[in-house]
Parts: C-alpha cells; sequence; structure tokens
C-alpha cells in the first residue's frame, strides 16, 4: 500500500488554493503602482468618443496654426479680392458666376459674394483667428479663477468678504449685453473713434472683455473645493510642520484642484468661441478684411439668398468644434471621476 505521502500518478503537486484566501480581481495586478494621472489616462483611452473628440479638437488647432502653410500650398490668400483680379467668375451683382457659390478644382469652397474672397484661406485663417482669441481668454480667467478662488478659499475672513462680493456683483451683469456696450468704450481708450481702429486693439478689447466676466464660475467653485481641503488632515498636518501659505498652496492644494480646473477649462473654451463669434457677427468684434468665424456669419445672413452655400462650411466647422470639444470635455471629466455618470 502506497503512502498517504505519496503522490499518485498524474496528480497535480500544487497544493489546494483555499477557499476563504481573497481573489484576486482582473486587472487588478496591471494597475498596481500606477499613480492617478495614468489611471486617467488609461480611461480616457478607453472612451472612444473622448478619443475621436480629442482628434478632432487637434485636427483644428493644427489647421490654425497652420493656416500659412496650407494657404501657400494652396496658393491663394484670404486677402485677394478676386471680384478685381478675375471679373469674369462674377455676374454683375458680385455674385459667383458658377454653381454652388464657384466651387470649382481651382475654389476647393466658393467665392464670397461680393469681394470675391476665396473661402477656403478665409475659413483657415477665421479658425485661426478665433481660436487664438478664445485661447487667450481662457487660459486668463483660468489663471485668475486660480488666484481668487483659491485665496478666497484658503485665507478666508475679509479676503473671502470681498472676493465674494466682488463675484456676485460681477455674476449680476448680463454678459452678453456687456459684451455689446463694453466693446465700443474698450477700443475707444486705446484709439480715437475717428480714426480707424487696429485688429490688435479689436483683438486686445475682445479679450479684456470676454475675460472681465469669465473668471468668477471658476472662481467661486475653485473656492468651495479648497474649503473643504484646507479642514482636511493633511494640511493641518502641513500647518504642524511649519510650512508656510504659498508652500501649502503650491504643494497641497493646488494638485488636488487640477480635476476641476482641467474639467472647467474644456467646457469654457468653446463658450468663449461661441462668444467671440458672435460678437463679431454684431459688428463690434473683429471686421473685414481680417479672416474671422463671426464675421464669415455675418456675411453669410446678408447673402444666403444669393448663396447659401457660403454659410455652410463655416457653420458645420463651427458645430463640428463646438460639439467635439463638449464631448471632450465630458470623457475628460469621467475619466478623472469614473463614478461621475454622463
Amino acid at each position: 500500500m502506497s503512502s498517504p505521502s505519496q503522490a499518485l500518478p498524474g496528480a497535480s503537486s500544487t497544493p489546494p488554493q483555499d477557499p476563504l484566501a481573497p481573489v484576486d480581481p482582473a486587472g487588478a495586478r496591471e494597475l498596481a503602482g500606477r499613480s492617478p494621472g495614468q489611471l486617467m489616462w488609461r480611461r480616457f483611452r478607453r472612451d472612444r468618443t473622448g478619443v475621436v473628440s480629442a482628434y478632432v479638437v487637434l485636427f483644428f488647432f493644427a489647421v490654425g496654426l497652420l493656416a500659412p502653410v496650407i494657404s501657400a500650398l494652396y496658393g491663394k490668400d484670404p486677402y485677394t479680392v478676386w471680384a478685381d483680379e478675375r471679373m469674369d467668375l462674377f455676374d454683375s451683382a458680385g455674385t459667383p458666376i458658377g454653381p454652388n457659390g464657384g466651387i470649382s478644382s481651382e475654389f476647393w469652397f466658393g467665392l464670397e459674394p461680393g469681394n470675391g474672397y476665396d473661402v477656403f484661406t478665409k475659413l483657415l485663417y477665421g479658425i485661426r483667428t478665433s481660436l487664438m482669441i478664445s485661447l487667450a481668454v481662457t487660459v486668463a480667467t483660468v489663471l485668475t479663477g486660480i488666484l481668487l478662488g483659491v485665496a478666497a478659499g484658503y485665507l478666508g475672513g475679509r479676503t473671502d468678504y470681498w472676493i465674494g462680493r466682488t463675484i456676485d456683483l460681477l455674476l449680476a451683469f448680463p454678459a452678453q449685453l456687456f459684451f455689446i456696450a463694453s466693446m465700443p468704450v474698450v477700443v475707444s481708450l486705446f484709439v480715437d473713434p475717428r480714426d480707424e481702429t487696429p485688429t490688435y486693439v479689436r483683438v486686445v478689447a475682445l479679450i479684456a472683455v470676454q475675460w472681465f466676466l469669465g473668471w468668477m464660475g471658476l472662481a467661486r467653485l475653485l473656492r468651495g473645493t479648497t474649503l473643504t481641503l484646507r479642514e482636511r488632515e493633511f494640511i493641518e498636518a502641513a500647518k504642524v510642520s511649519g510650512a508656510s501659505p504659498w508652500r501649502i498652496i503650491r504643494k497641497e492644494i493646488l494638485p488636488n484642484l487640477v480635476t476641476p480646473i482641467l474639467v472647467q477649462g474644456t467646457f469654457m473654451l468653446p463658450n468663449f468661441v461661441t462668444a467671440e463669434a458672435g460678437l463679431s457677427f454684431l459688428g463690434v468684434g473683429v471686421v473685414e478684411p481680417t479672416p474671422d468665424w463671426g464675421a464669415m456669419f455675418a456675411k453669410a445672413a446678408s447673402v444666403y439668398e444669393v448663396d447659401l452655400t457660403y454659410m455652410f462650411f463655416p457653420g458645420v466647422a463651427m458645430i463640428v468644434f463646438i460639439v467635439a470639444f463638449n464631448l471632450l470635455g465630458d470623457s475628460v471629466r469621467d475619466a478623472f471621476d469614473p463614478k461621475a455618470a454622463r
């Protein structure tokens, strides 16, 4: 008779697993040791909608940055008045003779009724203008929101009181009406109303006006988050260790505010794009001959009865960009907070 300790033929030498032992969940070993940023990036890559939206947004920014290169390869610019250069392309009313607004192998998106600007290059440079202005406004408002929101939440007292009252006051302003009414006033501070306003002055005014009423929402959000964070144990431990307020804010509080800052930033930029386009549409923003998305919509609104095609390309481009950026913001929020329901 064989010994009980002798292994039976074909039996495994691996000791049986304890059924009460905890089971390692799927993927736990793969995720072990990863930082929160790496986990966020991993969740974001699995979101197909977010990835596609990110590629679309990057495409628009690339088009804006490379507009001069694309224009040079295309062989045209957005400032040539083709109605004077090629009068055979237009009728007596200045409308392109060719079908669909003059779309051809020579003019890919057709020609603008009236002056006859090339629509393709004008759209490229219009995207460039709108995105650069909106990006500058977003950076300025985010920095202001971080500075004032964190200061109000961490310092408290009189600082919190006065910043809070300022936020309440500015939130009472009707933003769109303020933009329209204040743009001529801001421009007049730099240029005499009787003189022609340079483009850079209008750009600076657009950035200043939108920034003035754009930072309060983020500041209020960061104030509330900072109020919660400053009562946490790790903040108290930093105070006990003798760390200065600046070091606590920089090392302990700001790293915990990355999520709301990034998420809010992705929602703010498309809002500023539409606001800038709206001001240019109303004639108080960027004006011709400087290409701009809003200026193209204003022109399209005046010529749609004779050339509906001219509104198609800037309209589709604006819709695609805004939808893609909003979807990107949703995906970024979900990647940082997987428990949040979309």
